[in-house]
């Protein structure tokens, strides 16, 4: 083979590979949700919907999943005061897994106003994969603690998932999946990139984009050591 069709194959094949690399990108997908919760307090049921948000991140061998509310759900007819509401919920998983995931959060922190819908805190917990695949996660039931009593709420209008992972199931997953409680102190997957479609596809784009520039050098090497070659000659 001529050295100019050397050349050429190995920038091709440098192109292909990045090609290669980002066509490979992960799917996630993630959309807010409206939920209508129907909610059993000690005064009686309640209604609100909320739209919700779930973001996964990973890591370690598994994924820091977030659930979100955009609006306040139920509410109290006194006055909440400060730390005298715990809130905690389950999502639904869907895909290649099945069950629940159970999510917690800090409580309130600052007092909550009589008949004021209350605000939930970010609930967040640590899904390990059970095995490789899609999975998806469905908000489920709402539990809200305080003052001594139990508000439950559930979702009635069989909403559809917030969040679309395609996961890896590491080595020490072991045979079952897990799910830790979150809660307000360090995450231990700060820093780490969210599991989103834009953020995979920078990441992947990156990717690409090193795999090109290696192909780039070795052509360039190439060329010069054909050049040194000929000049010896």
């Amino acid at each position: 083979m001529s050295y100019r069709k050397r050349t050429a194959a190995l920038a091709s094949a440098a192109a292909l590979a990045g090609s290669a690399v980002w066509m490979a990108a992960p799917a996630a997908r993630a959309e807010v949700v409206d939920v209508n919760y129907q909610c059993k307090t000690p005064i009686g049921d309640k209604s609100a919907v909320s739209p919700i948000d779930i973001e996964g991140v990973k890591s370690g061998s598994g994924y820091r999943i977030t659930m979100s509310w955009q609006k306040g759900v139920s509410s109290s007819p006194v006055e909440l005061g400060k730390g005298a509401m715990t809130p905690s919920a389950t999502i639904a998983l869907g895909g290649t897994d099945s069950g629940t995931l159970s999510v917690s959060g800090p409580a309130n922190d600052a007092a909550i106003p009589a008949d004021t819908p209350i605000k939930i805190s970010d609930l967040s917990g640590t899904y390990t994969p059970k095995k490789s695949g899609e999975v998806t996660f469905t908000a489920g039931v709402l539990t809200i603690k305080a003052l001594g009593t139990t508000t439950t709420c559930t979702p009635t209008n069989d909403p559809g998932p917030s969040l679309t992972l395609d996961v890896s199931a590491g080595a020490a997953g072991g045979a079952g999946g897990s799910a830790q409680g979150g809660g307000s102190g360090a995450d231990t997957g700060a820093g780490l990139p969210q599991t989103g479609p834009e953020d995979s596809a920078v990441a992947l784009g990156t990717l690409g984009g090193t795999v090109l520039l290696a192909g780039a050098a070795g052509a360039l090497w190439l060329t010069r050591r054909h050049q040194g070659a000929r000049a010896g000659s």
